[in-house]
């Protein structure tokens, strides 16, 4: 099993192609070719037959190391015991089975691979040997450096995969946070149409409904009421091509229009009033500059509250205050009377929820409901964000 935290080496170990196989397996029998050569004047021909009739199976066994770790290399090595010929392709199962990095697996393979050579050394025996222990300290160098080179070569891997990885990785959360800025954004561009639109078409609503109850209106009457209809759904029209424009995928440098302001908010007032609205504005903020994003929050809020006024009490009175200063944030109240006139304009109820999420993204608050007769709409926000 891995460690917690480290890749299996399956993960990291890396895929061979034709050449890498073949350079390997020339790297493994010019190894395989030295050792012989250091026995080979001692060979019997029975020996030299056994030899070979070990190391050919060695050689191709060899090619399935990854597949069978630990199992090819033991085998490799056991065959090693007897033939010079499998000494190469022991020693390149053992440093396969070392770059995975387990560490009783590599110093099961070490302590067989010392034995074998030990046995190898006694089954073909120098004629100028000197004393045991030299054979078996250079055995030990040997084999410890083998083994060595073979951790070190996964470590390499290891670490290459997991830079891959993290890069990887940093790209997907780029591409992810990316993604979650583009949904806000359009997420923001939602909550704006809603503000924009339902203004617009709550007056088209009123308008179209004081000409349905009318019956009293001479024809130029009736086409002054069209015309305000008319300029008010290409208003509407306008905007929704405009937030449309920013919603299409693809699309770059979509224009925009300009951003309501604190500044205009008075505008604002005047357009409710040529709609037939009866609105009652009071302006207490302190002679300062308001922050262009508090004053579009707050043009939001006052639309908001004037289009709901529009919708489900037509005809009544809207009173709007404002007053505040940079050290004490800015308020807004909106007043009308309950459930005055008829009306037929449907709402969605996602009006002051979107306001409510507006205003905590600011630090800010909303408070609506009734009150004595009166559905009243409380906005507070901090002058700077």
């Amino acid at each position: 099993m891995p460690e917690v935290g480290r890749p299996s080496p399956d993960e990291y170990q890396p895929q061979l192609r034709w050449w890498g196989h073949a350079w390997r397996l020339v790297v493994a029998l010019l190894l395989s070719g030295i050792v012989w050569l250091t026995i080979a004047d001692r060979q019997t021909d029975l020996r030299f037959v056994v030899d070979f009739a070990l190391g050919l199976p060695a050689i191709g066994l060899v090619f399935w190391r990854r597949r069978w770790p630990l199992a090819i290399a033991f085998t490799l090595q056991a065959l090693a015991t007897f033939s010079s010929l499998a000494a190469g392709p022991a020693t390149l199962a053992a440093v396969s089975l070392a770059t995975r990095r387990n560490w009783w697996q590599v110093v099961g393979i070490a302590a067989f691979g010392l034995a074998s050579a030990e046995v190898f050394a006694e089954l073909n025996p120098m004629n100028d040997a000197g004393p045991w222990w030299v054979d078996f300290a250079g055995n030990v160098v040997v084999i410890a450096g083998t083994m060595a080179w073979g951790m070190y070569i996964g470590s390499r891997r290891e670490l290459l995969w997991q830079l891959r990885a993290r890069a990887e990785r940093a790209e997907a959360e780029q591409e992810l946070r990316a993604g979650q800025s583009r949904l806000e954004e359009r997420s923001r561009i939602a909550r704006e149409m809603h503000d924009v639109l339902a203004h617009r078409i709550s007056q088209i609503s009123m308008r179209a409904g004081a000409l349905s109850y009318r019956e009293d209106l001479s024809a130029e009457e009736v086409r002054e009421g069209v015309v305000v209809i008319r300029d008010a759904a290409n208003q509407a029209l306008t905007d929704l091509r405009g937030v449309l424009g920013v919603l299409r995928d693809g699309e770059v440098g979509a224009e925009h229009a300009p951003q309501p302001t604190y500044a205009d908010l008075g505008e604002l007032v005047e357009e409710a009033r040529r709609h037939g609205m009866r609105v009652q504005y009071a302006d207490e903020v302190a002679d300062e500059p308001v922050p262009d994003a508090t004053g579009r929050a707050l043009y939001r809020v006052v639309q908001e509250g004037l289009t709901n006024a529009r919708k489900h009490a037509p005809g009544a009175e809207v009173e709007v205050e404002l007053h505040g200063t940079p050290d004490d944030g800015i308020e807004v109240v909106l007043t009308n009377p309950l459930g005055f006139g008829p009306t037929t304009t449907p709402g969605s109820g996602l009006g002051l929820i979107g306001l409510a999420e507006r205003a905590h993204l600011r630090g800010g608050r909303i408070e609506h409901g009734a009150s004595r007769g009166s559905f009243v709409l409380r906005a507070w926000l901090p002058w700077s964000p």
